[in-house]
């Protein structure tokens, strides 16, 4: 998988391109900067985006190439990010430590996304949120259709409502709901889709 990502990340175009993603990008504006944590931030897009409002981030991923590209947008828009490369059972961070999470179309393997996503709640503060969105299960009649709009090709890999309130279950939810929409992000996200979307703050 990380070769994949690396792969499609070494192209001089950005796979996604440079503008944040749209759901991110509304609710994240509502909010006074703080810390937070950017989960596959791939080339940065969202990441850089956060920062540029002022918010302190930290962006993960396991594709080096994907840093490079990131850090290179983070320069264009002279901002700064702390962008650590590794595998996810390796995140380690200190509980209570970021004020926002930022999930944006990461696809975790579908054995381990709920583990995951409960290791990366302890990691958020009480009050804190989990700003997300995903392809569905509903997605891949959508992929089928039009393998340009991109996402996992297995349906135990994609999101259901269900999935997102057992994940979360220690939140106040404040969206959720499957969505189709049109994607336009960059090369790799293209046409019509159903996704997830959910925003969620973590309880005391």
């Amino acid at each position: 998988m990380k070769q994949k990502w690396d792969e499609r990340y070494k192209d001089q175009e950005f796979a996604y391109g440079k503008e944040p993603n749209v759901f991110f990008k509304e609710w994240l504006i509502k909010y006074d900067p703080g810390s937070i944590l950017m989960p596959a931030d791939g080339e940065g897009r969202n990441g850089v985006f956060a920062a540029q409002l002022g918010w302190q981030v930290t962006s993960f991923d396991q594709s080096k190439e994907g840093q490079a590209k990131a850090l290179q947008l983070a320069w264009e828009k002279n901002v700064t990010l702390m962008y650590e490369v590794g595998d996810f059972e390796n995140l380690a961070f200190e509980k209570d430590s970021f004020d926002v999470i930022g999930l944006i179309y990461a696809h975790f393997p579908a054995e381990k996304k709920s583990a995951f996503h409960q290791k990366l709640s302890n990691y958020l503060k009480p009050g804190g949120l989990v700003i997300f969105e995903a392809f569905s299960k509903s997605h891949l009649t959508f992929r089928e259709a039009n393998p340009r709009i991109g996402g996992p090709n297995k349906l135990e890999d994609l999101f259901s409502e269900e999935e997102l309130q057992d994940d979360f279950k220690n939140f106040e939810v404040l969206k959720l709901e499957e969505e189709e929409i049109l994607l336009n992000e960059g090369k790799y996200h293209n046409g019509k889709g159903s996704v997830i979307r959910f925003v969620g703050r973590k309880r005391g």
